[in-house]
């Protein structure tokens, strides 16, 4: 699972939570805790035994027990932000296990309901929770998946190729690009992107909104040069109509909830580095020795800073370890800037910070 930073089966997961950017590697877990098959329709935890590390009990709403949304722990009392995610059975059950001690804000999140307000509790504790039904459809959709409001943006057909840019001879190459060259770094979708900043200013037209969008900050020239690929005003129209389109009140179609074994997880998230970080990989262990380093440091790259930063998930430490190592130290002096050192249109964000500024960066991939 990896999002743009601007983001139960009982399964185990552990995720790196890189301000909005994750992945998650998740190893099989059945709780022997939650007992006793689906019992009937109620507003107690029957069937849930909590241990001294969990925090468990059951969500119900008006509606009557909720399965397959979301339990979300979360807690600030550790060295780094900390959460852990499940999902509810049939019967609205849930149990978050092995809960470093802290204090947690606890809350209900799922497909069509908004999210509720979050109770504390600390582990060893029982709580009931109860779910919010979302009020109408658009504010059920603000939780939908940043896919489902891309699979809105309207694809040129495949009459319309080849097109004048012979890097693109047809539909599919269209798509690669788009998927390729947008995805790889945004998480085209969500509420950043589908939606038109109002400190942007005002504009004659969608699209002129979308280019002024674009060139925003030091990479505004490659985001250009990105949308050009598609044919200048072709590609601005296009994104234009998606955002006008949504913001005229389109929706997508509404996602199913989890069922049977997608129920079946436990995600741990931890936050590190900092909100201008930009982190592509994780590493924990060997991809032909996958016992190695079992338990051990999570360790990451920040592309942005071409920083090392390593997690320690045993007590929830972070640490940044070093700059991007070069076999010869005196080179380093000797790398250009990978980013423009200007920023000709200031970022909604960031104004005219200059993020990429180190001459090292680029070595990170290098």
């Amino acid at each position: 699972m990896i999002v743009k930073r601007d983001s139960v089966r009982h399964t185990c997961a552990i995720a790196l939570l890189t301000l909005g950017m994750a992945l998650a590697v998740m190893i099989p877990w059945t709780s022997p805790r939650l007992q006793g098959g689906v019992p009937p329709a109620q507003p107690q935890a029957k069937g849930v035994s909590v241990g001294a590390e969990d925090i468990g009990g059951a969500v119900t709403s008006p509606k009557g027990p909720e399965a397959g949304v979301w339990v979300i722990a979360e807690t600030t009392g550790l060295p780094t932000k900390f959460r852990k995610i499940v999902v509810t059975d049939d019967a609205g059950r849930y149990l978050l296990p092995e809960l470093p001690q802290a204090t947690y804000k606890v809350w209900v999140r799922g497909y069509g309901l908004v999210d509720s307000r979050p109770a504390e509790a600390t582990p060893g504790k029982t709580l009931a929770l109860t779910a919010v039904i979302a009020p109408n459809s658009r504010a059920a959709a603000q939780y939908y998946p940043a896919d489902y409001w891309f699979s809105l943006l309207k694809i040129p057909p495949k009459s319309a190729f080849p097109s004048k840019n012979p890097d693109i001879p047809s539909q599919a190459q269209f798509l690669f690009y788009l998927k390729r060259r947008c995805t790889y770094c945004h998480q085209v979708g969500n509420k950043a992107t589908r939606e038109i900043e109002p400190g942007l200013g005002t504009f004659d037209s969608p699209a002129l909104a979308w280019q002024r969008r674009l060139m925003s900050g030091q990479e505004g020239g490659d985001m250009i040069r990105e949308v050009n690929r598609f044919g200048h005003d072709r590609g601005l129209a296009m994104f234009a109509d998606w955002s006008s389109r949504i913001a005229a009140g389109e929706l997508p179609p509404a996602p199913p909830r989890p069922q049977g074994v997608e129920r079946n997880v436990v995600i741990t998230l931890w936050e590190i580095d900092t909100d201008k970080s930009f982190i592509h990989d994780v590493i924990g262990t060997n991809d032909w020795n996958t016992s190695a380093n079992a338990y051990g440091p999570l360790y990451t790259l920040d592309w942005m800073s071409a920083e090392i930063w390593a997690l320690n998930p045993k007590d929830n430490t972070v640490a940044k370890l070093a700059s991007n190592p070069f076999r010869d130290e005196s080179e380093r002096k000797l790398m250009p800037p990978h980013d423009p050192q200007t920023v000709s249109t200031p970022s909604p964000y960031w104004g005219s910070d200059l993020d990429r500024s180190q001459p090292h960066r680029h070595a990170a991939y290098g």
